[in-house]
């Protein structure tokens, strides 16, 4: 990922990140369904990445999805970038913060929930830093 504004070696990754955070953000795991922080959590303010500390989300554009993991209908301007993910036998779309890169998760288009933007982007809650107004 070397066109993200922040990048450091995975040693630098491994010293400010637990593992789990690394395996998620540094490694593109996934945290089993279910089990995150943020999954049913809901206070007002802000979610930040857990690798770098950029808002990402507000708490406003979250929702209940019923898939396991945090969901929102978008990001903040310019927070999220995304890649084509084509491991596991299929096509996605990957979530990334476009600061430093750390895998966030994927957004699925379409699917008819009735948010604005028609999208759920399901985030790892471990990817994730909230900050309440």
């Amino acid at each position: 990922m070397t066109d993200t504004k922040l990048n450091k070696d995975e040693s630098e990754w491994r010293a400010i990140l637990t593992p789990a955070q690394f395996a998620v953000l540094r490694e593109k795991a996934t945290e089993r369904p279910n089990t995150g922080e943020y999954n049913h959590f809901a206070k007002e303010g802000v979610y930040d990445c857990a690798g770098c500390g950029q808002p990402l989300y507000r708490s406003t554009t979250k929702f209940d999805s019923g898939c396991g993991w945090p969901a929102f209908y978008e990001g903040l301007p310019g927070a999220i970038k995304t890649e084509t993910d084509s491991s596991m036998g299929r096509v996605r779309t990957e979530i990334m913060c476009s600061n430093c890169g750390g895998h966030l998760g994927h957004v699925f288009k379409g699917e008819g929930f009735k948010t604005p933007t028609d999208e759920r982007h399901c985030v790892n809650s471990i990817s994730l830093k909230f900050k309440e107004k």
